[in-house]
């Protein structure tokens, strides 16, 4: 047996898109693009352990479809690790899954950031936030703002990440229709929907600006650029919004490119009533989280 058997669990968080914006695809293959960015309080459950009683990463998840090495983000994060670093040593990953999978709440990327941070940790390599959210970002373009979360603005293809502070606190309905949306779809059906892509507003531009910002003017600028491609193929996510809007929430918004949609409460309470309407849907995943004012690598 080794001498060496240390691991920490970590608790990576879900992110909404409060405002997402798509611009025109970039030489590289991505679209540019242009969001706020807030984590929240519904989290997978990720054990790093490293060891030296073997070599090479094992890996544990909930979610059966993601037991594949080359579909797991947090698989693949501690082999990026281990090789940029150089090190032979046993990596064992146990991921349960909270966080539903192509929901557009970047559950994926932030079990690839808990990962490379975890490790960073256990493994004392002294690689800054900035070192490995530029490692990270072959990964996915969320994994770089996982390094700055908790709130952030985003831009670029998701490698430019500016961290913000988000005054106060709200209660995220989370409500997952129980389908995916592959990414990829979803960014075909928005070039096929659009003639024209208008520039980056002025009060955006604002934000990335303002260190701080509050929820008033958030709430009143939150926007989605694939609601449009997407509410006329899944009418569903049309009716999640307005239900949760009919609930009393301050703003209701899809996440990423979906399929979650998202609904913001003043109150926990009133967050709570609106998952209670729609817990009772068959293959609906619902949850409800404060948004966060810590990062990845500190307890819940």
């Amino acid at each position: 047996m080794g001498n060496v058997d240390r691991s920490l669990l970590l608790h990576p968080p879900a992110k909404v898109n409060l405002i997402l914006k798509i611009f025109d695809r970039l030489p590289n293959g991505y679209h540019a693009l242009w969001s706020f960015m807030q984590t929240i309080g519904v989290a997978d459950e990720l054990t790093v352990r490293v060891t030296d009683a073997f070599e090479g990463i094992r890996l544990d998840c909930s979610e059966k479809a993601l037991l594949a090495p080359t579909g797991n983000l947090a698989y693949r994060a501690a082999d990026l690790v281990l090789r940029r670093a150089g090190v032979s040593m046993g990596v064992e990953l146990t991921l349960v899954k909270g966080i539903p999978v192509e929901a557009g709440l970047g559950g994926g990327s932030s079990d690839a950031a808990a990962t490379m941070m975890g490790l960073n940790r256990l493994l004392g390599l002294g690689w800054t936030n900035g070192e490995m959210a530029t490692l990270g970002q072959t990964l996915g373009s969320d994994v770089p703002f996982f390094m700055e979360a908790p709130t952030a603005v985003i831009h670029g293809w998701g490698q430019r990440v500016i961290p913000k502070t988000l005054e106060g606190v709200r209660w995220i309905v989370l409500v997952n229709p129980g389908f995916p949306i592959n990414t990829g779809q979803a960014f075909r059906r928005l070039d096929e929907m659009r003639r024209t892509v208008p520039p980056l507003s002025e009060a955006l531009k604002a934000f990335a600006r303002a260190p701080s910002v509050s929820w008033s003017p958030i709430l009143a600028r939150m926007e989605n650029d694939f609601e449009t491609a997407l509410f006329g193929d899944y009418p569903v996510l049309a009716d999640i919004k307005n239900t949760l809007l009919t609930m009393g929430a301050e703003g209701a918004l899809l996440s990423g490119s979906g399929s979650t949609l998202f609904g913001v409460f003043r109150e926990q309470a009133e967050a709570v009533r609106a998952k209670e309407v729609f817990a009772g849907t068959p293959k609906y995943q619902v949850a409800v989280g404060p948004s966060l004012h810590r990062g990845v690598l500190e307890s819940p």
